[in-house]
This record gives structure tokens, C-alpha cells and sequence, in this order.
């Protein structure tokens, strides 16, 4: 990435923070195996319990209910795995759609939002004895558009129904309060990459009592819930990452107001925007923006010319630029083709916000 490029694809990944880089550098040389019982092992042991202590601080949770894995997507296949029966929404990222082709999906509303009637519909029709085997996973902010799904409801309706409940919580971690003792929940996916920490690690949050089965076999690791050597130099820069992003949440309300005001002055200097869940509540890094004028693709490569980093939606699809199927769920079929997505993070600033509004305006 050029110097002086504006990196506004924080929802893909979010630049390493010095805290994690600093973390990492320390830990490299020494060999070190959690699972010796020698000096060495021991200390590997210390700070990947230290490391998880700091996520688990920063999350609200009790140290031992977090599994590391190499990421979200792993996480969600780890709990996906576990049950016969998967309900979830037609905007969920493809880590949870793809595992399971085979899920019931809930419609949305115009602004993303699960329907919170079909859901508790789809929950009633359960027999007693499919509801053990029986989970809803639906995310707890989307990827694309920053819309927050109201997860203390879904939860709720689970837990009447006597069903587990498992949140992507991977856009929500670090921007806002994630609160994992909500009545109901059960399991929570997390990833290091998305708060500036190092790519390829990520957590799952299970509930304390529950058991899952492990998807990996060949060792103890991780209470057995994930077997092989941890990726300690990736945990230590998740820890410190976690840390850093606690401490610095508060700046988000900021990048909020930032965000919201460009939304504003874009409308007045265009005709042809749509800001999609802009009347919903969203995370506060997040836009997704259709200009109704130009193709993704081409405004992509126009931005990329002027030093502008930004995506059209998920950057999960091998880089390729296509129609979103969280903006065809929303039922904005004619806006799919035109949808921009900007997500900022701890590096932005107000002048980046203002410089891309003057860049959209000439294009």
C-alpha cells in the first residue's frame, strides 16, 4: 500500500497496531511449545494464558471460556459442525452460509434486519426433539452494511425455545460494547485481523457448561476443544491488539460522527446515492454506499487510481468483484451492481472522510 494511500477496508482487515507488532517482536526467537513442561514451555504457556486474558478482559468474559483458532471462519465451522439443524438469516457472511448449504435461512427487512416473526415461526415448528440438535447462528453486525441485528431478541427467542444460539461477532469487537452474558447466547466468533492484530487467529467464546465436538483430533490443546500447537506468536499480537482496541473503543463515536457527515455532504453533491441500513442502527466505521451511476467495479478502479482503499463488499471472494448477496436479501436488486463499502478503523481521520467525498463527487 502506497504511503500516501487513504486505507478506508478496515472491514476486510485492519492494519497491525504498533501494540501487537511490539508484542510479536518480543516473542520471536525462543522456541516456544505450550505443551513442554520444560522452562521454555512454560513460558509459552504464561503468555498465551496472558494473551487470552487480555481478549477475555476486554470482552467481558472469564478467561477460560475462549478457544483460540485461526480465525472466525474456523470458529463458525467449529460450532456449525456440532448440530443437525442450522437457522440463520440471508445476510450472514459466507463463513456461516457456505458450511451449510443445507441451513434454513430467515428473510430480512430493507435495512438487513432479521424478521423476528419468521424466526420465531421457523422456532415454534421444531418437535421437542430436534431442538437439541438445533442452532441459530445469525451475525451480530454485517460485513457489508454495519447493520446491528437486534442479537438480545434472537437470543431470547432461542432460549425460549430451548435452542443454542451462536453470534459472528467479528465486526463488533473493538468499535462497540460486546456483551456475552446476554440471556441465551452460547457460542460468539472472534478474529484478530479485524482489530489490528495479526491475520490467521482468531477465538470462539463458548458458554461456560457447553461442549462442543472438535472438527481437528491429534491432541489436548486448547481443552481438547481444538487440538495442535497454538499459534503463540499470533495470540500474544491478539492479545495486545484486543488491549489496544479496549482502550481506544471511545474514538469510535467520533469516526461515527465522521462517517455520518459524509454520508450527508455525498447526498448533496450527488443525485444518485443510497446509503443501505441508513435508517437502521449500524457499527460506526461502517458505509456501504450505492451511486446509482456507476458500476462497483469501475468506481473501484477509479478510487484505486486516486490512492483510495476500498471495497464493494466482503473480501471474502478470492478478490473478485460481484453482485452481494446481503444487497440482493435487503431486496435492492437493481443497487447490487453499485454498492461501495467503506469501513474505517483505528488509522483513520477526519480529513480521509472528507478527501474521499471530494473524490466520489468528480467521479
Amino acid at each position: 500500500m502506497p504511503r500516501d494511500s487513504i486505507y478506508l477496508d478496515h472491514n476486510a482487515t485492519s492494519p497491525l497496531r504498533p501494540e501487537a507488532k511490539e508484542a510479536m517482536m518480543a516473542a520471536m526467537g525462543p522456541a516456544l511449545n505450550p505443551s513442554s513442561i520444560h522452562d521454555a514451555g512454560r513460558k509459552a504457556r504464561m503468555m498465551v494464558e496472558g494473551a487470552r486474558q487480555q481478549i477475555a478482559t476486554a470482552l467481558g468474559a472469564r478467561h477460560a471460556d475462549l478457544t483460540f483458532t485461526s480465525g472466525a471462519t474456523e470458529s463458525n465451522n467449529m460450532v456449525l459442525a456440532g448440530y443437525e439443524t442450522i437457522i440463520t438469516s440471508t445476510v450472514e457472511h459466507s463463513a456461516i452460509l457456505a458450511p451449510r448449504p443445507d441451513g434454513v435461512r430467515i428473510s430480512v427487512d430493507k435495512h438487513g434486519i432479521i424478521d423476528l416473526g419468521a424466526l420465531e415461526t421457523t422456532l415454534e415448528r421444531l418437535d421437542e426433539d430436534a431442538r437439541a440438535s438445533t442452532l441459530v447462528s445469525v451475525i451480530a453486525a454485517n460485513n457489508e452494511t454495519g447493520v446491528i441485528q437486534p442479537l438480545a431478541e434472537i437470543a431470547a427467542l432461542c432460549q425460549r425455545y430451548q435452542v443454542d444460539c451462536h453470534s459472528d461477532m467479528v465486526q463488533m469487537a473493538g468499535k462497540v460494547d460486546v456483551d456475552l452474558a446476554i440471556d441465551g447466547l452460547t457460542f460468539a466468533s472472534f478474529s484478530a485481523h479485524k482489530v489490528g492484530g495479526p491475520s490467521g487467529v482468531g477465538a470462539l467464546w463458548i458458554k461456560p457448561g457447553k461442549t462442543i465436538p472438535a472438527l481437528l483430533v491429534g491432541g489436548g490443546q486448547e481443552q481438547g476443544r481444538r487440538p495442535g500447537t497454538e499459534n503463540v506468536i499470533g495470540i500474544i499480537g491478539f492479545g495486545a491488539a484486543m488491549e489496544a482496541a479496549s482502550h481506544q473503543q471511545g474514538s469510535f463515536a467520533k469516526i461515527a460522527q465522521w462517517r455520518d457527515a459524509a454520508e450527508a455532504e455525498l447526498q448533496n453533491v450527488r443525485d444518485d446515492v443510497t446509503i443501505l441500513g441508513g435508517g437502521a442502527l449500524r457499527v460506526p466505521n461502517t458505509s456501504a454506499i450505492a451511486l446509482k451511476k456507476l458500476p462497483s467495479n469501475t468506481a473501484l478502479m477509479a478510487l484505486d487510481l486516486k490512492g483510495f482503499c476500498l471495497s464493494s463488499g466482503s473480501a471474502c471472494s478470492s478478490g473478485k468483484v460481484k453482485s452481494s448477496h446481503v444487497v440482493e436479501a435487503m431486496g435492492m436488486h437493481d443497487l447490487a451492481p453499485h454498492i461501495l463499502r467503506i469501513s474505517a478503523g483505528w488509522t483513520t481521520t477526519q480529513d480521509e472522510f472528507q478527501k474521499l467525498v471530494k473524490a466520489l463527487a468528480t467521479l
